[in-house]
C-alpha cells in the first residue's frame, strides 16, 4: 500500500518541495490532504494536480476564493480549527507539519494525539511546546521524524549508537550571508542582502533567521527536546559549504556524520519514506573532484542569538515560546522596514529577560506566553 501523507503548509517552500518529491514516488506515497496558511491560488492549484480529497486554509478571510476555485469534489476547511479537523479526519500515516511559525502547533498536537507518525519541518512546535508534545509521542506511539536538515542528519547518525552513549551533537550552520561581515556592517544590513543566502534556497523567514543564527538557537532548544540531551551536550559549528548536514559525537570518540547536497528534498524524501530509502530526485553529490569542508566556531559577538537559545533551552517552560514569538514579530518588523537588521536579536533579549517564566506551562499558558511576547515587540517598536 501506498503511504498516504497531509502536509501542512504546502505552499511554503518546504511544501512545494514535498509536492515534487510525492509526485516523484508516486508508486509509494498518496497525498490525502494539503493545507496552508493564506496562498489560496497556488492551495486550490495543488488540489486540482494532485487531486486531494480535502484541504484547509488556516486564513478563514479565504476560505471562499478557495472554495470556489478547488475542484467540485473537494472538501474546503478553514481557521485553525479546519487544519485541525484535517489531521483528525483524514486516514492519513503520515503528516508533514511544515507551516511556518507557531501557527502549526494545534495540528502537530492532533497528529501526535492520534499515533499519527510526524514529519516534523515546523521547529517552532518543539521551541514552543516540546515539553508536551515529547510526552504525547511517548504515550501514543507516534514517531516524529525530523525534516529540517541538521535534525534529520542527527536522526540518522543516532542509528549508530544508543542514547546513553551521546556525547555530543553538533549541529552544523552555514552562517548566512553575513558569515564574514562585521558587526557593525550587519547592523546595516538591508532586506534584500538577509535574502541572499549563499547555499540554500529557503522561504524569507528561515533565510532571516539563517542571517541572524537565530534558526541556529530555536535548533538547540528543538534538540534538547527531540534527543534527550542537555543543552551543554549541543554545539553549533559553522560550516560554510553546507554538506555536512551535523555529527554526532560517541563517547568512545567516534564521530558519525550525515552528507549530502544541500537540497531540502533529501530529508524531505527520508521523512516520507522513513523507515526505507529509495532512489530520488535531490541533487547528488558528486566526488569525481577534490573538495574541501571547512568548521569554524560561530562568533558569540557577532551572533548573539545563539546565547540566547542555549539561556531558553536551560530555562525550559514558556521561555522557548517567548523567544520563538518575539524572534518572528521583530523578523516581521524588519521585513517591513520598521527596524534595522541589528535589532531583530536586540529585541527578542529584551523581551526574553523581561518574561516570567512558567516552569510546566499548559498549553493555553504557552499560547499566552506567545501573545505577550509579540505584544512586548509591539509595546517596545512603538516607543
Amino acid at each position: 500500500m501506498r503511504k498516504r501523507i497531509i502536509v501542512l503548509g504546502s505552499t511554503g517552500s518546504i511544501g512545494r518541495a514535498a509536492l515534487d518529491v510525492a509526485a516523484a514516488l508516486k508508486e509509494q506515497v498518496s497525498l490525502v490532504g494539503l493545507a496552508a496558511r493564506q496562498g489560496w491560488q497556488l492551495l486550490a492549484e495543488q488540489a486540482q494536480r494532485f487531486g486531494v480529497p480535502v484541504v484547509a486554509i488556516a486564513d478563514e478571510r479565504h476560505y471562499d476564493h478557495l472554495k470556489r476555485s478547488c475542484p467540485s469534489g473537494t472538501r474546503v476547511l478553514a481557521g485553525g480549527e479546519g487544519l485541525v479537523e484535517l489531521v483528525n479526519t483524514a486516514e492519513v500515516d503520515l503528516a508533514l507539519s511544515a507551516i511556518v511559525g507557531a501557527a502549526g502547533l494545534p495540528a502537530t498536537l492532533a497528529a501526535v494525539g492520534r499515533g499519527i507518525d510526524v514529519g516534523l519541518a515546523n521547529k517552532e512546535s518543539l521551541v514552543v511546546a516540546g515539553a508536551l508534545i515529547m510526552p504525547l509521542v511517548r504515550e501514543h506511539g507516534s514517531t516524529l521524524i525530523p525534516v529540517d536538515s541538521e535534525h534529520s542528519a542527527v536522526f540518522q547518525a543516532l542509528m549508530s549508537g544508543r542514547p546513553r552513549e551521546v556525547r555530543r551533537i553538533y549541529l552544523t550552520a552555514s552562517g548566512g550571508p553575513f558569515r564574514t561581515w562585521s558587526r557593525e556592517r550587519m547592523e546595516r544590513a538591508t532586506v534584500e542582502q538577509a535574502l541572499q543566502h549563499p547555499t540554500w534556497s529557503m522561504g524569507p523567514k528561515i533565510t532571516i533567521d539563517s542571517a541572524t543564527m537565530m534558526n541556529k538557537a530555536l535548533e538547540i532548544i528543538e534538540a534538547t527536546h527531540l534527543f534527550g540531551v542537555s543543552p551543554d551536550q549541543v554545539e553549533v559549528l559553522v560550516h560554510p559549504e553546507s554538506i555536512v548536514h551535523s555529527m554526532v559525537e560517541f563517547r568512545d570518540g567516534s564521530l558519525v556524520a550525515q552528507l549530502s547536497a544541500p537540497d531540502m528534498r533529501t530529508p524531505i524524501q527520508y521523512a516520507m519514506t522513513y523507515p526505507q530509502r529509495m532512489p530520488g530526485i535531490a541533487a547528488r553529490l558528486e566526488w569525481s573532484q577534490a573538495r574541501r569542508l571547512h568548521f569554524e566556531p560561530p562568533d558569540p559577538e557577532r551572533f548573539p542569538a545563539l546565547r540566547l537559545g542555549y539561556e531558553a533551552a536551560r530555562r525550559g517552560g514558556t521561555s522557548g515560546a517567548v523567544l520563538n514569538a518575539a524572534n518572528e514579530a521583530a523578523v516581521e518588523r524588519f521585513r517591513a522596514g520598521t527596524i534595522p537588521f541589528g535589532q531583530i536579536i536586540r529585541l527578542s533579549e529584551r523581551v526574553l529577560r523581561r518574561h516570567r517564566c512558567v516552569d510546566e506551562p499548559t498549553l493555553a499558558q504557552l499560547m499566552e506566553a506567545d501573545a505577550w511576547a509579540r505584544a512586548e515587540v509591539d509595546a517596545c517598536t512603538r516607543g
